[in-house]
């Protein structure tokens, strides 16, 4: 069953499984999710639903257009789409008024209606997060590829973390691109797949494992 939900990364821990073994855990909560809109192939081409998520205080006058349409009084900070193509034969597209939604099984679920997670993922499935990776800023070799480094001695001044050699000589005179250099690490979009669920509420997901960013940042969630 497809699956799709706006949360945050929220606190990290630890517990034990039924064999007695520590394993780490990450709750993910998604309250306050709702469905903005959904996105037809007849009018945009593709099928998807847009996913708000977050309150903020000041939002832009589009923004604030779309969510009194669909019936959302909280202004909310993070807009996402999920690409729903490859679900055309397990969900479908209702209308009911003039809200349109769809509906995935017996679930229905139209714009406006706040999304719970409970709805469509249980213990023991699998998904994948997606989020913004820590930025680390500007690195050297060793920290962002794991260079072993030069030797502390044999004439080494000062440079034991220097990555060595980056070109060769006339042929071909100039270096690769892609070659693994200092630069900035980190703040990238980084999704992890196959993540167990290990239990289900209405306000947040409970996951086996770490997941990508720092505590309190948005995070993808597709089944």
């Amino acid at each position: 069953m497809p699956a799709f939900v706006l949360g945050k990364k929220s606190i990290s821990s630890q517990q034990f499984d039924k064999k007695g073994d520590r394993i780490p855990t990450t709750f993910i909560d998604t309250a306050s999710c709702h469905l903005v809109s959904v996105v037809t192939p007849d009018k945009q081409g593709y099928f998807s639903v847009k996913l708000g998520y977050g309150q903020t205080k000041n939002i832009k006058k589009p923004v604030k257009g779309e969510l009194e349409k669909a019936g959302i009084k909280t202004p909310l900070r993070f807009l996402r789409e999920f690409r729903l193509e490859d679900y055309k034969e397990n969900v479908k597209l209702i209308e009911e008024g003039a809200k349109k939604g769809i509906q995935i099984g017996e679930v229905k679920i139209f714009s406006g209606d706040v999304i719970n997670p409970t709805l469509f993922l249980k213990s023991g499935d699998l998904i994948t997060v997606s989020g913004i990776s820590k930025g680390k800023g500007f690195q050297g070799g060793v920290k962002r590829h794991g260079f072993k480094g030069r030797s502390h001695t044999h004439g080494a001044s000062r440079d034991e973390r220097a990555p060595g050699s980056i070109g060769m000589t006339t042929t071909p005179g100039r270096v690769f691109k892609g070659k693994r250099m200092a630069g900035r690490m980190g703040n990238d979009r980084v999704s992890i797949k196959n993540i167990e669920v290990l239990e289900v509420k209405e306000n947040g997901i409970l996951v086996k494992g770490l997941v990508t960013g720092a505590k309190g940042g948005l995070l993808e969630v597709r089944g």
